[in-house]
């Protein structure tokens, strides 16, 4: 592990000059980056060093991105940025049901990923900084601990992504209000709502097979068509 305070970043993409290019715009943004040419390479980085957070790109030889979200599975608590071809929405919808917390499709500005990556670092920071006396949220059979980063249905644990997690407190700390998607981007995910974003969509659904939450059923997330989304429990 370096002795630097700089944020450890793992970029794992094929395409050498765009790594070259993004670690040096990186550096520069006080970033300490380590490349990674395949998912084999990324799984043996992982293994061997500590990351504050992971790029990776969908299309790698031998073994792919999703294979790599796979191997870590979906409790994996590193946050994970995907890259994903421009405008392939099952690309994005996959990698956010495999674990990823965030996606950015190619090409990029620099910029944007720099504020993406700051974003999702700032989230994972408050969340440790709460410290570890568990704040724990109610609403019918769930429960969902911030301190220890645990969810349970009903006495049974169940695992979820980081971006699922904050999207779930969200809506249990607001539980009977509607929360707008723009607020949910924001809060949950860090960036600004933009145009075709269904990212909140996907988490949504994730959360309701997940937490086996059926439609009618009671608690349910329940969409409020033009305004965004609600947990709703009526006590029994």
């Amino acid at each position: 592990m370096t002795l630097s305070n700089e944020p450890r970043v793992l970029l794992v993409d094929d395409d050498r000059e765009l790594c070259q290019m993004l670690t040096e715009y990186l550096s520069a943004e006080h970033f300490d980056v380590k490349s990674a040419y395949d998912g084999d390479d990324a799984l043996r980085e992982l293994q061997a060093n500590g990351f504050d957070i992971i790029i990776l790109d969908v299309m790698l030889p031998r073994l792919s991105g999703f294979d790599v979200l796979r191997r870590l599975g979906a409790s994996y608590t590193t946050p994970i940025l995907m890259l994903t071809a421009r405008g392939d929405d099952i690309d994005r919808i996959v990698g956010l049901e495999l674990g990823a917390d965030d996606y950015l499709s190619k090409p990029f500005n620099p910029r944007e990923l720099v504020a993406r990556i700051r974003a999702i670092l700032r989230r994972a920071s408050s969340r440790l900084g709460k410290g570890a006396v568990p704040d724990e949220l109610a609403v019918g059979p769930i429960t969902l601990h911030t301190g220890t980063h645990l969810v349970h249905v009903a006495g049974k644990a169940v695992p979820l992504t980081g971006a699922e997690f904050r999207v779930l407190e969200l809506l249990m700390r607001s539980a009977g209000q509607v929360i707008p998607r723009e607020a949910m981007t924001e809060q949950a995910l860090g960036r600004k709502l933009v145009a075709y974003d269904r990212s909140i969509d996907t988490h949504i659904s994730n959360l309701r097979r997940k937490l086996e939450l059926e439609m009618g059923k009671n608690p349910e997330i329940k969409n409020v068509r033009g305004s965004g989304y609600t947990l709703t429990w009526a006590h029994a």
